[in-house]
């Protein structure tokens, strides 16, 4: 079984940065996707940033040149590095593993809040 526990969130004023993690379990992190989404009420989950198991990595428009994903595999951890937050970067921020289409798994999430 695999868990995966986010954290790094937490109140940042427009400008600033965070840095969010994913911790996961189980022994097939290195062989998997890893994605961040972000959830804010009333609208549909969309993707943040992923990288492959091979490392290449994609980005929504919205965040490109500000937000970089990483992962170290002997940690089984994936990274977001988020500068020069907006507000509308502000939600629920989800890590995702994805090996897959039946070994897909999800975090609790991490409340990220930008104020202006």
């Amino acid at each position: 079984q695999v868990r995966l526990v986010e954290s790094g969130g937490g109140l940042v004023q427009t400008g600033g940065s965070l840095r969010l993690s994913c911790a996961a379990s189980g022994s097939i992190f290195s062989a998997a996707d890893m994605g961040w989404y972000r959830q804010v009420p009333g609208k549909e989950r969309e993707l943040v940033a992923r990288i492959t198991s091979g490392g290449s990595t994609n980005y929504a428009d919205s965040v490109k040149g500000r937000f970089t994903i990483s992962r170290d595999n002997a940690k089984k951890t994936v990274y977001l590095q988020m500068n020069s937050l907006k507000p509308d970067d502000t939600g629920v921020y989800l890590c995702n593993l994805r090996l897959n289409i039946i070994q897909t798994y999800w975090g609790q999430g991490t409340q990220v809040a930008v104020s202006s």
